[in-house]
């Protein structure tokens, strides 16, 4: 039998973060244009920077944050670093969006908060917030963050600062992994399993939590290098923010699974004394969502469903569309059921938001913000308008848009408009000269050439970024250079007209997007080793789909006519699957047993998701007995064979070899 022949390893990723301990880029960029000048200066005229009321929110009630900025893994790595934007005081540089500058120093902020008598968060630590409610015992904590390093620096903090503890309960919001990854970190999963810590989610939480994200990983992971600048340095001239949080913890990812769940509104539980009632809310920011009421404390936590600024409808990472009118819709029941009672929100990014009449007034502006991008992008697509041309013309009106938890520092109005597009349109815009486009290449190829060839295209991009026009010179060296990517030139020319849309973008991660391009441009890109699966979320996986990942990764050209039958027996789950090979597909299904095959593979579960997502080889527990294989040996490795390994460095603004 081959070597190769278990070398089954796949790709998984969670929740679109790429947690790699990776050197950063060494940044050095170019001044900001006079053009971009103007355009922060314009901007900076035209928004309310008087309105100081989120910066007294952000700062109420702190109580400390560490003396030591650097929260470590356990091999030394740095997970977090609170000092990282320190860089974020006084006023802002012409290289960052003014608008932009304000969000990131909020976010920057970190430590303990007190929010009320028994609430407190610690900000700061992560991209997302942890929350700690006081019950009669012991803690309710809230959404553990992302990393396990992180939320046992936050548990920590509220130790030294306001007491020693037992964690009675732990509420997962949604099921991204910014709000549970942390859940080892602060727990032990020994005290869920004896009924000491109750673990509650929502409906559907662990497959969502699975299956999001798990036949495009790969992609996704590649695309949120971009969304999040995770090889960009902090800086002026670097990723300043990521919208919602200023970025993304490189440690651990954990998950112990849910002992409660919530499937509808109105449900109620009693934490360690603290009454909870939960509003179910799925298909909102996540597909598995919930809110939350404290009806003897008057707060309402509004999970990722409001936020310091309008969310994504569509993830620039890659994701399903999310449903903008679900969104809104419970919004308005959210309300209608708790604003009334609520003295204080709290949510899983940002700041809280105090006093009634203030929680009143961001959830119907936040409300009114993704009804009216849904209403208006329908209506738009209704009179014939294409994404793209909706994109061109909606904004937000100017009641709404002076709200700076409006404002576009995550998702923003002419990426969502063009995802409602998509929802409820697909991507083709009924225009038959786009049913058969040709690729970027070749498209690029013949763009040049009709516009005279390189030079002239350069020289025209050249006239148009003089202009201010960074888009359309974008457009025109896009075309350059993936037309040839040797043109050194044309590469560095667009690199200049990607930096300046970075500095002028108000959208965080479009900074991030533009900057990251920039970089690539100049330096190539750069080679990050392959992340490996929590252990945590494979448990979680389905049989089933562990199949649907092979299947994916069939190249049906190295298969071309062969047939293979084969048996795969989990003895430990009691499962048994046929797959089959044929017409170049792999089809996998639950099997009673009986049936003809060409090699059968009898291993614990485990073993089999340790060798297919960490690359763990079974030739060894074959030869020991503790993995069966029986039959044609042979098979197993033309079936290996057959599978492509995803890179994950493939080139995004530059052509494909």
């Amino acid at each position: 039998m081959a070597g190769r022949s278990l070398n089954l390893r796949a790709t998984f990723f969670v929740s679109a973060l790429t947690l790699l301990a990776v050197p950063l880029a060494a940044f050095a960029g170019e001044p900001a244009s006079s053009t971009t000048i103007e355009r922060q200066k314009a901007l900076a005229q035209s928004l309310p920077f008087s309105d100081r009321q989120d910066f007294e929110f952000a700062d109420r009630g702190f109580m400390g944050t560490r003396t030591d900025p650097l929260i470590k893994r356990a091999d030394g790595q740095v997970a977090w670093n609170l000092a990282a934007y320190d860089f974020l005081k006084g006023e802002p540089p012409a290289t960052v969006n003014p608008s932009l500058w304000r969000q990131a120093q909020l976010l920057a902020r970190h430590g303990l908060y007190q929010v009320s008598d028994r609430v407190w968060q610690v900000r700061g630590f992560d991209v997302s917030n942890i929350t700690f409610i006081k019950g009669d015992t012991g803690w309710v904590v809230v959404d553990p963050l992302t990393t396990t390093e992180t939320a046992k620096a936050a548990l920590d903090l509220i130790t030294e600062k306001v007491g020693s503890l037992p964690i009675r309960a732990v509420i997962y919001t949604h099921s991204h992994s910014d709000h549970f990854g942390g859940v080892r970190g602060i727990v032990d999963e020994a005290d869920v399993k004896a009924g000491k810590v109750a673990i509650v989610a929502p409906e559907g939480f662990m497959k969502e939590v699975v299956s999001e994200n798990v036949l495009a990983g790969n992609a996704m992971s590649r695309r949120a290098q971009y969304q999040f600048g995770l090889m960009l340095p902090p800086g002026v001239e670097g990723q300043v923010s990521s919208g919602i949080g200023q970025g993304i913890a490189k440690g651990t990812i954990t998950l112990i699974p849910p002992t409660q769940i919530i499937d509808h509104t109105g449900q109620e539980l009693v934490l360690d004394g603290v009454k909870v009632r939960f509003q179910y809310t799925p298909n909102t920011e996540a597909p598995a969502e919930m809110n939350f009421y404290l009806p003897d404390l008057r707060i309402l936590d509004m999970a990722e469903n409001v936020n310091p600024s309008m969310h994504n409808v569509l993830t620039p990472r890659g994701a399903l569309v999310r449903d903008s009118k679900a969104w809104a819709d419970y919004l308005t029941e959210s309300i209608r059921l708790f604003a009334d009672g609520s003295d204080l929100m709290i949510t899983s990014h940002g700041w809280p938001r105090f006093g009634q009449e203030t929680v009143k007034t961001v959830l119907a502006a936040h409300r009114d913000t993704y009804k009216y991008l849904h209403d208006q992008s329908v209506r738009m697509l209704n009179h014939g308008l294409t994404g793209d041309e909706i994109a061109a013309q909606i904004e937000l009106p100017p009641s709404l848009a002076k709200d700076w938890f409006n404002r576009g520092y995550y998702g923003s109005m002419s990426f969502n408009s063009r995802a409602v597009y998509q929802r409820y349109m697909g991507w083709y815009d009924a225009n038959p000269a786009h049913l058969s486009p040709a690729p970027p290449a070749q498209t690029g190829q013949r763009y040049v050439a009709a516009m005279g060839g390189a030079e002239k295209v350069k020289a025209m991009a050249g006239e148009a970024a003089k202009a201010g026009d960074y888009d359309w010179a974008a457009t025109l060296l896009n075309h350059v250079v993936m037309t040839d990517d040797s043109d050194k030139a044309g590469k560095a020319q667009l690199a200049n007209v990607y930096e300046q849309l970075g500095y002028q973008a108000e959208s965080a991660i479009w900074r991030n997007m533009y900057l990251t391009a920039t970089d690539e441009l100049r330096g190539g890109v750069r080679k990050v080793p392959a992340s490996m699966a929590p252990l945590d979320m494979l448990q979680g996986l389905p049989s089933q789909m562990i199949f649907d990942v092979l299947a994916i990764r069939l190249n049906a050209e190295k298969v071309g006519d062969a047939k293979l039958r084969l048996a795969f027996v989990f003895p430990d789950r009691k499962e048994r699957f046929l797959v089959e090979v044929r017409n170049r597909v792999l089809v996998a299904q639950p099997s009673e047993g009986g049936e003809t095959v060409d090699a059968t593979l009898t291993v614990a579960r485990p073993l089999f998701l340790d060798s297919l997502f960490r690359g763990t080889p079974l030739l060894p527990k074959i030869l020991t007995g503790e993995v069966k294989l029986e039959g044609d040996r042979s098979a197993m490795g033309r079936l290996s064979g057959w599978f492509d390994a995803f890179p994950n460095d493939f080139p995004i603004v530059t052509r494909r070899k």
